[in-house]
């Protein structure tokens, strides 16, 4: 790897557990000072502006429930500054909407509950992208709602339930609907703090434990060369 010193990546949370996983030992193994902001909690406006590269992670609300999440307003139109910037930005699950929603996508609920281990089926264009490591490969898919692609995204992935599963725009922009980012040793927090979710959609509790034991590794290992090719191919301004 190429080490990168003195270099500072932010990170928005809206769920403890639901964290940078194992995104975290690549980062600090190429030299990124990881700083985690809360949102709903901290202030996120400056954030937003930083050039330096952000992480949105994912979250149990929808992006279109302004009325409830207020903040949300903010984040969205933050974003819309910072990705017309071209700020180096990569969204999962959550955070690929609020991507989405920054750059005029309609974010609506899905048709399905999608919460499983399961296979991408990646575009033409995906192999010339940092998700080319992710073919073959079983990834956490965890959500309700879905999006549009955006007008000037490059459709990326899809899976056998939604089409738009990950776009990017240029080298810089990255939105990926699911999860590669799950540290397969800390997947029991997801298990318990999602507990109700699945017991409500009769997900299989037993079976996605079982799952992250004979897959969770695996997307571990792929899930760094994921994250190190986009921040080595990085446009900075």
């Amino acid at each position: 790897m190429n080490m990168i010193k003195h270099q500072v990546i932010n990170v928005i949370q809206f769920l403890s557990f639901e964290d940078t996983g194992s995104f975290s030992p690549v980062l600090k193994q190429l030299g990124y000072d990881i700083s985690v902001f809360q949102a709903g909690v901290d202030d996120l406006s400056m954030v937003l502006q930083e050039t330096d590269p952000l992480i949105i992670l994912g979250g149990p609300i929808s992006a279109y429930d302004l009325s409830t999440y207020p903040y949300l307003k903010e984040i969205i139109a933050g974003l819309k500054q910072r990705l017309i910037a071209n700020y180096a930005t990569f969204g999962i699950c959550l955070g690929s909407q609020l991507i989405a929603a920054a750059l005029g996508a309609r974010v609506y609920p899905g048709h399905i509950k999608e919460i499983r281990w399961s296979r991408l089926s990646l575009s033409a264009q995906a192999f010339t992208s940092p998700l080319r490591f992710l073919e073959g490969i079983h990834v956490l898919h965890w959500h309700g709602d879905t999006f549009d692609l955006p007008n000037d995204g490059t459709h990326l992935a899809s899976s056998i339930y939604y089409p738009n599963q990950a776009f990017s725009i240029g080298n810089n922009i990255m939105a990926l609907q699911f999860h590669v980012e799950v540290d397969p040793k800390q997947f029991e927090r997801w298990l318990i703090g999602h507990t109700d979710e699945l017991k409500l959609h009769k997900i299989d509790i037993l079976n996605l434990r079982l799952e992250n034991q004979y897959y969770g590794n695996i997307l571990a290992d792929k899930a760094k060369l994921v994250l190190e090719d986009w921040l080595n191919n990085l446009i900075r301004s």
